[in-house]
């Protein structure tokens, strides 16, 4: 598959690129996306939710009432889940709810959705370039020449380019990412991909190693 480069004015340039077929036209695997984004999501969970059970609430051990005699149940404790302000029970505890997955089985999710994004002409792929300086209305016009100003935009970069990260980083629906580091989830949900020229290499060499 080929692209056209384009600049930043939105301007087509008269150069193209040729994606590789076996990165970015692949048979999509939709088992692979769902089990990677599903422990992209379940590894962004804190899993510090805790409920005091009755052996960590502060009160008194003393028994209430008389074992026998009362007609009423037993009691042996102020800090029983029966009592109001006693422990829960079974309450929740700290947890990682992370699981593990094949690298290869978290590749084949990356090139599915990369595959996915091809296909749907979701992919824009720019002429490299850098800012001076943070410059935010300059990134917003580059937005606008490519008629993107409200859709979710990920741009992706070959390497970390501090200033096109300050520049972007207050804009509510576009995400910056380093090529090298990017995942299932964050590809799927961008509704535009734009891709600086030499981004591809490091994604080609990414998947080849």
């Amino acid at each position: 598959m080929e692209l056209k480069v384009y600049k930043i004015t939105g301007e087509v340039t008269d150069r193209s690129v040729a994606l590789d077929d076996a990165i970015f036209g692949i048979e999509p695997n939709d088992h692979a996306i769902y089990l990677d984004v599903k422990q992209i999501m379940a590894r962004r969970r804190q899993g510090t939710h805790k409920s005091k059970e009755r052996g960590e609430i502060s009160g008194s051990t003393r028994k209430l009432k008389k074992q026998k005699g009362t007609g009423t149940a037993r009691a042996g404790s102020i800090k029983s889940p029966l009592f109001r302000g006693g422990g829960r029970v079974f309450g929740p505890r700290p947890a990682v709810h992370g699981f593990k997955l094949n690298k290869k089985l978290k590749k084949l999710a990356r090139k599915s959705a990369l595959s996915y994004k091809a296909g749907d002409n979701q992919i824009t792929i720019l002429e490299d370039f850098n800012y001076d300086a943070p410059k935010t209305k300059e990134f917003i016009k580059l937005l606008k020449n490519f008629e993107l100003d409200g859709k979710k935009v990920l741009l992706l970069t070959p390497e970390t380019r501090e200033n096109i990260y300050l520049s972007s980083r207050n804009l509510k629906n576009v995400k910056y990412q380093n090529s090298a580091s990017i995942n299932t989830y964050d590809l799927l949900h961008a509704q535009q991909i734009l891709m600086l020229e030499s981004s591809l290499e490091t994604i080609d060499a990414m998947f080849k190693n």
